[in-house]
């Protein structure tokens, strides 16, 4: 049964990773999947990222090899077709043999008409072989954007998407304070959302939800209201994380696509 788009590799894997007890969050910083360990440190070993493509290619070989710079624990992850015996991109032997050679993990995913896809690691990621020039800066922007969203949002191997990321959450935070008290500052809506960075957000207006209507007064605009619409899931989240007390804070920079 062969897949029409990558993203269906998502939901198996990130069940693999989750049986496991590691947090997933798709579409993070350009990658695919990454997985945080629970109670993690910023070690190496707790952050794990997959690059998914429906078949093994050069293009994804040379995915994983940049994710290196990342974090040693890189995987790629293909669709295994019962159907394509003998093919190229179906040697597993020597796509196994090649991944360990560079440090790579390989997991593949078969899927059937009656029962859950089946996914297997065919090898685990060791002795990366760029892992001396692993880059602490992308590792600690990987992390915080990890971290700083409150949900998993995206589905992994999305293309021409517009992603939620942690600017966008809380953007749309900001943007459900406006639409519920009409207009206000950004000091008031600083400490209604706990979000450091609330002035910056409307100043900046990078998507077009807000507009000054005197100094230092806010309100949302037409388009503001339309995307409380389109991700009223993200924003229902978002106020019942708040009702429940976990508010969110602001760490600084964020990805904002």
């Amino acid at each position: 049964m062969a897949v029409q788009h990558e993203t269906e590799l998502y939901g198996p894997i990130k069940q693999y990773f989750e049986g496991f007890g590691y947090e997933v969050k798709g579409e993070v910083r350009h990658c695919d999947l990454v997985a945080v360990a629970p109670g993690d440190g910023g070690e190496d070993d707790d952050i794990v990222i997959v690059e998914m493509k429906k078949t093994f290619n050069l293009a994804l070989l040379l995915q994983g090899i940049e994710r290196l710079k990342s974090t040693d624990q890189v995987y790629l992850a293909v669709e295994r077709n019962r159907t394509k015996r003998g093919a190229v991109n179906q040697r597993w032997s020597a796509l196994t043999g090649l991944c360990r050679r560079l440090g790579l993990g390989l997991i593949t995913v078969t899927f059937y008409k009656t029962k859950k896809p089946f996914v297997e690691v065919l090898c685990k990621p060791e002795n990366a072989m760029n892992g001396a020039r692993r880059n602490k800066y992308r590792q600690s922007r990987l992390m915080l954007e990890f971290k700083e969203r409150s949900g998993d949002y995206n589905v992994g191997g999305s293309t021409k998407r517009k992603l939620v990321t942690a600017y966008r959450e809380k953007a749309l935070h900001v943007a459900a304070q406006l639409r519920e008290h009409g207009q206000l500052s950004p000091r008031r809506l600083r400490d209604l959302t706990g979000i450091g960075s609330a002035a910056a957000i409307l100043q900046h207006n990078y998507y077009g939800w807000f507009e000054r209507v005197s100094r230092g007064v806010y309100r949302l605009t037409p388009s503001g209201e339309q995307a409380l619409a389109q991700y009223s899931h993200v924003v229902s989240e978002l106020a019942a994380a708040e009702g429940s007390g976990n508010r969110q804070e602001d760490g600084g920079p964020e990805e904002v696509e």
